[in-house]
């Protein structure tokens, strides 16, 4: 989330007051995030996030709205968009394509332990079977042919070893792509951005219980098994040296199987998946570090980070099954 587009207390107003959401009373630009405009919005009826689409075209934003809208009436923990009275949910602010969505309660827990990545693991899995009718298909936008459109891009700010790193690893994932059992894996429509700070809990420290799942801009199809290793990537971290926690992995997968049990070809290629949510998320901080947007609120996040989880994966692949 970032403000790129200001908007003003009377054009968010008209929107809340035109979808029954009630009157404004305070909108509060959100800074964190880097693709899209976002506020908080209270009004009589309660609390909402405004957000207006920067990059993201008509065409491709009822997936992920509709997406949100079908795992909320599936009882799943996710905003759910606000539908005019002809029940349109993409609507225009400030000349953007917009959506108001509602504000899910509770805080991220940016050092996860068991408990929490237990009850991820569980919702994660929740949400894999809950797509199982969602009857709209959209690639991942942040897939493998987005990959090779970003690489030379950000290739001329690299070091000669990490074009070394950069090239070795397109070429590897080119292998894996090409292989009988990845065009196997299960596929449906994913979050493939499901970090600590897109999910929520609240309750008493130790006791926390996970209230809700949001921002799913980076939605599309792909494999269960890929979105699975972008979740292991970030809540199951070891900060020293970017190694997996065996025992925050083990509680994130285990919690996942209660409902939907891995297939053999997804343990065998979770080392691969797991390498290739690394390099995706080091190519889209490498493009926003190097390669900026102007935004009012705008905080890029440091691009070695993922350089460095994307080395550890290969010095040390990681299996559910040991």
């Amino acid at each position: 989330m970032a403000v790129f587009t200001a908007v003003t207390s009377a054009e968010a107003g008209a929107l809340t007051e035109r979808l029954g959401a009630g009157a404004l009373l305070q909108l509060q630009g959100i800074g964190a995030g880097i693709e899209n405009t976002n506020y908080f919005a209270t009004t009589t009826q309660g609390d909402w996030v405004l957000t207006l689409f920067e990059r993201l075209g008509a065409d491709q934003l009822p997936y992920y709205l509709r997406l949100m809208q079908h795992l909320a009436q599936r009882g799943l923990p996710v905003p759910e968009p606000r539908a005019d009275a002809s029940g349109q949910i993409l609507h225009q602010v400030a000349g953007k394509p917009a959506a108001l969505v509602t504000r899910l309660r509770g805080h991220h827990q940016l050092a996860p332990d068991l408990h929490h990545c237990a009850q991820l693991g569980g919702l994660l899995a929740r949400m894999h079977q809950g797509v199982a009718d969602f009857p709209l298909q959209q690639p991942n936008l942040r897939g493998r042919d987005w990959w090779h459109t970003m690489a030379p891009a950000v290739r001329p700010h690299l070091t000669p070893a990490q074009q070394q790193l950069l090239d070795n690893e397109l070429a590897f994932q080119q292998q894996v792509a090409a292989s009988p059992a990845f065009a196997a894996l299960p596929q449906g429509a994913v979050h493939a951005d499901l970090f600590c700070d897109n999910v929520l809990f609240d309750g008493l420290p130790g006791h926390e219980k996970l209230t809700g799942a949001f921002d799913f801009y980076f939605a599309g199809t792909d494999s269960f098994g890929y979105d699975l290793a972008v979740c292991l990537n970030d809540w199951c971290l070891n900060a020293d040296d970017a190694s997996l926690d065996d025992g925050r992995a083990l509680a994130l997968v285990q919690a996942y199987e209660v409902h939907r049990p891995l297939g053999s070809t997804e343990h065998r290629l979770l080392p691969a998946l797991l390498r290739a949510a690394a390099l995706r998320f080091w190519l889209s901080r490498l493009g926003d570090w190097h390669l900026p947007r102007p935004a009012a609120l705008l905080q890029p996040k440091d691009p070695g980070h993922f350089e460095r989880v994307l080395r550890a994966r290969i010095a040390l692949p990681w299996h559910a099954l040991r």
